[in-house]
């Protein structure tokens, strides 16, 4: 693919790919933000119930570590997340001493509904591309972020990011 000068925006930073990370991450953020409304937690909330309906993390440890989420955090997350109907701890038929997160049926179909407003989101937030150029982006920047060996969790990675250009910009 070859971007002409042309398709940049005045006074845009040609080749700043931190700058392009930024402008594409806090235009992903407000978009996402927005359908997931009041869900739990928001991102980090659809981002474990996502984990748990896709995944298969044997405990709740596990799931937390997957997802670079403090152990304690994980707890109160859960604990909302079951409030809310839509997930509940299991003991693991592998290992008794474990706890399990599993979907409830609701948490499996309010997921279904939020995927797909996730990624009208999403979509909204690449509009400047066609779909193929969606899916080619979207492979991409997974192979790096799987390359990259880093198991943070990416809601707060993308806090901080966010955090440190809002304080830059001051």
């Amino acid at each position: 693919m070859n971007v002409e000068l042309e398709d940049r925006e005045p006074n845009t930073p040609v080749d700043d790919f931190g700058w392009s990370l930024g402008a594409l991450l806090r235009a992903y953020h407000h978009a996402v933000a927005e359908v997931l409304g009041d869900f739990p937690h928001g991102p980090r909330g659809y981002q474990v119930l996502h984990t748990v309906v896709h995944g298969d993390q044997p405990s709740q440890l596990a799931l937390a570590t997957r997802l670079g989420i403090d152990r304690t955090v994980m707890t109160y997350l859960i604990d909302d997340l079951i409030e809310a109907g839509l997930v509940e701890r299991q003991p693991n038929p592998n290992d008794r001493r474990q706890r399990k997160i599993v979907s409830t049926d609701h948490g499996t179909q309010s997921l279904a509904e939020l995927e797909a407003r996730v990624r009208e989101a999403q979509d909204a937030a690449l509009s400047p591309l066609d779909s193929e150029e969606r899916a080619m982006l979207c492979t991409l920047v997974r192979r790096v972020a799987n390359g990259t060996g880093n198991r943070e969790n990416p809601c707060d990675m993308a806090e901080d990011m966010l955090d440190t250009y809002a304080d830059s910009s001051r």
